[in-house]
């Protein structure tokens, strides 16, 4: 009983393999395969890699044992996006064009969090450095103020009025922080616990960050769609083996709304328009094309135009930051100053 409650609400994590060497294994997977090379083969030569030679020999173990290639990555650790792309290997096999989807998309991602985490690094240092100066200032400096300004009545009133003010400038700071970093803590923590339909409403509530989650959800809806078309499957079977696959939550439900919306008689470009985080520029593609060659085309461009826009737009938010940040800290300490030197100045007016 007491363990069935800390696996719920204390939940463990299993230890994922590092970014940097995944991007590795996937780059000599894809390099192998397009020499011609099977599956267990690149595995095989993988192992020559000590870095590798661990994660390769247990996704050749569970191979053999029978396990689909989506969840031989997952137990060794890849990213769940990852695993996500080979699970539809299961329909479509092509192996070859799934690594080089997901390898492209993970260069991508790891790009953008390197840069994020070199811009972000200073701020972050700043931050804890301006935390402790206010503290300092709230718990040293506001008193010995409020003890100097003691013997002049005139300026006390004000000095008083001051030193609220910037008490509760530096409380709503300090608490706005505390509770952004539990919050993020626990929605990571907890999120699963969430119906997804209501994640969705949440994320579309925030307004930066429903852009670019709309742009991932289209970008994944249009790629994964776009493998399947090829094996000539119908639409609808698309939609129910998109929304068999766990890794991508919210492409699953949305498939899952599809597909029972279909039978209904609605149209794929109707259905898409009522879907909060997908892109109207889908709805498009499907309204405008009844071929489904040049639905794949067209999916296919499509997402290379997302995960460039995707791409741009995030180098772009990143390089915001810094100055938007300095610019933050730099009027607080300024509107500090003034409010501090305020009844200073009007003591010597009346002196």
């Amino acid at each position: 009983m007491v363990s069935s409650l800390r696996k719920r609400f204390f939940p463990t994590y299993k230890k994922r393999f590092p970014d940097h060497l995944q991007l590795r294994f996937l780059k000599q997977l894809f390099r192998l395969l397009t020499n011609g090379y099977t599956l267990i083969q690149a595995l095989e030569i993988i192992q020559w890699d000590k870095q590798l030679a661990h994660t390769a020999t247990n996704i050749t173990s569970y191979l053999k044992q029978g396990l689909p290639i989506d969840q031989a990555f997952a137990n060794v650790g890849f990213h769940p996006t990852i695993t996500a792309y080979l699970y539809f290997v299961r329909t479509h096999g092509d192996l070859e064009q799934s690594i080089s989807n997901c390898l492209t998309m993970f260069k991508n991602r790891l790009e953008s969090t390197k840069k994020f985490q070199q811009m972000i690094r200073y701020p972050i240092i700043l931050m804890v450095i301006f935390s402790f100066l206010l503290i300092v200032i709230k718990q040293s400096v506001l008193p010995s103020f409020m003890e100097l300004y003691a013997a002049h009545p005139e300026a006390s009133s004000m000095i008083f009025l001051s030193v609220q003010v910037i008490n509760i400038c530096i409380t709503i700071f300090m608490c706005l922080i505390g509770l952004t970093v539990l919050f993020f803590v626990i929605w990571q923590v907890y999120k699963k616990y969430v119906p997804i339909h209501q994640q969705i409403k949440f994320y579309h509530s925030i307004p930066i960050y429903r852009t670019f989650i709309s742009l991932q959800t289209s970008y994944h809806f249009a790629v994964h769609l776009s493998s399947l078309l090829k094996t000539g499957m119908p639409i609808k079977d698309i939609l129910k083996t998109m929304s068999q696959q766990k890794k991508l939550p919210i492409i699953a439900y949305y498939a899952s709304l599809m597909t029972s919306q279909l039978t209904q008689g609605y149209y794929v470009s109707s259905l898409l328009e009522q879907l909060p985080l997908i892109k109207k520029q889908l709805a498009y593609i499907f309204q405008k094309n009844t071929d489904m060659n040049a639905l794949e085309k067209d999916l296919s461009i499509y997402t290379e135009l997302v995960l460039e826009d995707t791409h741009n737009r995030i180098m772009k938010l990143i390089t915001l930051i810094q100055p938007i940040f300095f610019l933050f800290i730099a009027s607080f300490i300024v509107f500090i100053y003034l409010t501090l030197m305020w009844p200073m100045f009007q003591l010597i007016k009346t002196i």
